[in-house]
């Protein structure tokens, strides 16, 4: 037994309890416990909650500048991609598709550069940063290759895509 153990076991009870009207300050049975919201020690587990009351946020999910700064300021990456998605819409809905869908791959291109090279990115973060960077570098990528292969006139043709539908539709058809 330490020494520690063997002073509070040698304190009068008198010593140890508290003065009338005070609440007895929490005290931690084994490692595994915590206090409770009202104070009391807990024995937390491993186990999942069966409800939920908050999430985690994610991996590079803090504001992109300081508290003081106005909510635009402090939400810049997120601005920055929904504001060029923005553009591009409103140019493919001028009749300008193939520019404007660019402008989209471009912009989910630019979030992903944008959650790899800046710590804090604010709502831009949904999941963790790899997860993210993957997901809007794949969706700009085909984005992008989908603009350009876009008919009338195609920038970029792949061959076996070609061939592929070609194949399809003539043993569809007989």
């Amino acid at each position: 037994m330490s020494a520690e153990a063997e002073d509070r076991r040698a304190e009068p009870a008198s010593a140890s309890a508290p003065a009338s009207g005070e609440v007895p300050e929490p005290t931690v049975v084994d490692p595994v416990s915590a206090p409770d919201a009202e104070g009391r020690p807990r024995r937390t587990t491993r186990r999942f909650p069966l409800f939920t009351r908050d999430t985690a946020r994610p991996e590079g999910g803090g504001r992109a500048a300081s508290g003081d700064a106005p909510a635009p300021v402090r939400q810049w990456p997120i601005l920055v991609v929904l504001g060029t998605v923005g553009i591009g819409l409103l140019m493919t809905a001028l009749d300008v598709f193939r520019y404007g869908l660019l402008l989209i791959g471009a912009a989910l291109l630019a979030g992903a550069v944008l959650r790899w090279v800046v710590p804090d990115v604010g709502m831009l973060a949904v999941r963790s940063r790899f997860t993210d960077m993957v997901t809007y570098t794949v969706l700009g990528t085909a984005i992008v290759l989908l603009a350009m292969m876009a008919q009338p006139r195609p920038w970029l043709t792949i061959p076996f895509l070609d061939d592929t539908l070609h194949y399809t539709i003539s043993s569809q058809g007989g």
